[in-house]
């Protein structure tokens, strides 16, 4: 496995206050054709457009507060998310003549653990466009604090994307996470406080991300990438020219190579110390879930922390419990011999999370999602999760991976949801209310995608 990026204890993760300043998003602005361009976007296609125009304007106007629920499928949304908001939106208002106060922008919520990979610059950018980062996995309070109050009374609506983290699926939506639900009703309880009549809106917009060509050669070139890395053998391809043939040829080297990395994550995990009395067989299905299942409990029984909750929510437990090992607000107490025993827990930590990263990785991979439409977007999708599986196990996640683009995103403006017609039943049963909101946020958001 990739060897420790931690080799010391670090000092306590600390709060990034949000500290919007206008002249850093206008330059992000600027830059963001060419931010486009290199993640290889070439076309944005928007449904739904003037119809967002016109929230912002209600919000403007002091008549609504708007929560955007945005899908995440990719670590480029950020970056279509501002498409959206700071051309696509106010082309849209021009269009239909509609006055709207510039910036439109939005504050946002995003993971702390982004500074910590992508470095101290991504931070404060993050921290100067008015986002808030939150701790996954434990009750961040001044997080959720500081959110709420912005939801409340801050200058832009806020966005949240309620799968929590991305799934590298265009047509596969990952299980929501109850803190958006749980947010809007805070919003209507704050606002009905002070007596003010805003209606309080969920607005989801769904991403899809579309290959503009029919060529499946660059498929076919990281299927035997692939292949060469993984020592996997190809078989020949048909000497037919029948696309039928041809497309047999190309899923089944897709299932082989699937197949030969779960053999060798198998053997690796009845090796040594994680040799268990498991066999690994069966469907690959269930072969991937005791995988999963053997990932997460290496890295829990070092935490020693109980298998309980979903993947998600036993990967972000082992995350904090990470965290904790490694960055720590007592290192200026510790004598020299302390200190050297500090850093050695936060390495061992750092190798342990590695285990709760592989499943990261391999979270929403299914056995069906290709078989059931293999289109060169699905193609791509699977055959990129195995790509960064790949490059994480040999310690090249900074590699550029291969491109299959350029690409088209499809962002889709769902039909609002109205949060105020819920808040008497969450008075009376707030689990269920906000369970109850999630449903339909989900439905929204899977019909959005399915709209294409």
């Amino acid at each position: 496995m990739p060897r420790a990026g931690i080799q010391a204890a670090q000092p306590a993760l600390r709060f990034i206050p949000p500290d919007y300043k206008r002249w850093v998003l206008w330059l992000c602005r600027a830059a963001l054709p060419w931010l486009l361009r290199s993640r290889g976007l070439v076309q944005v296609e928007t449904t739904g457009g003037e119809h967002l125009a016109q929230l912002f304007a209600e919000a403007q106007g002091g008549r609504s507060r708007l929560l955007i629920a945005f899908r995440h499928p990719s670590t480029t949304d950020p970056l279509v998310m501002a498409q959206l908001l700071w051309r696509e939106v106010p082309r849209a208002a021009r269009r239909h003549g509609l006055e709207l106060k510039g910036p439109v922008h939005s504050q946002f919520l995003y993971d702390r653990g982004i500074p910590l990979w992508a470095g101290e610059a991504a931070g404060w950018i993050l921290s100067k466009l008015g986002g808030i980062p939150i701790q996954r996995g434990k009750l961040d309070r001044l997080a959720l604090k500081t959110a709420r109050d912005l939801f409340a009374h801050g200058p832009f609506p806020l966005a949240i994307a309620p799968e929590g983290a991305t799934n590298n699926h265009g047509e596969l939506l990952s299980p929501l996470e109850p803190g958006l639900a749980q947010m809007a009703f805070w919003c209507c309880e704050d606002l009905a406080a002070e007596g003010r009549q805003e209606r309080v809106l969920i607005v989801p917009i769904g991403l899809q991300y579309l290959s503009t060509s029919d060529d499946w050669g660059a498929i076919d070139r990281l299927l035997g990438r692939l292949e060469d890395l993984l020592g996997a053998t190809t078989a020949p391809a048909p000497l037919s020219a029948d696309v039928h043939q041809a497309a047999e040829h190309r899923y089944r080297r897709l299932i082989s190579l699937s197949e030969r990395l779960l053999s060798l994550l198998e053997g690796f995990y009845q090796s040594g110390e994680f040799a268990s009395d498991a066999t690994p067989a069966g469907e690959f299905p269930g072969r991937l879930n005791r995988l999963r299942e053997q990932g997460l409990a290496v890295a829990e029984a070092h935490f020693q922390l109980s298998p309980r909750g979903s993947v998600a929510e036993r990967c972000r437990r082992i995350e904090q419990a990470g965290w904790a090992c490694i960055y720590r607000d007592d290192l200026e107490e510790l004598s020299e011999v302390e200190r050297s025993l500090a850093d050695w827990s936060a390495q061992e930590a750092d190798i342990r999370m590695g285990h709760m990263r592989l499943v990261e990785h391999v979270a929403t991979v299914g056995g069906s999602y290709v078989a059931e439409k293999p289109s060169i977007d699905r193609y791509g999708e699977v055959l990129m999760i195995l790509w960064r599986v790949i490059a994480w196990i040999r310690g090249r996640e900074q590699e550029r991976p291969p491109a299959l683009g350029p690409w088209r995103v499809r962002m889709v403006v769902a039909e609002p949801i109205d949060v105020g017609q819920s808040s008497g039943t969450y008075r009376r049963d707030r689990r269920g209310a906000v369970d109850r909101l999630t449903a339909e946020l989900r439905e929204r958001l899977e019909a959005a995608i399915g709209s294409g």
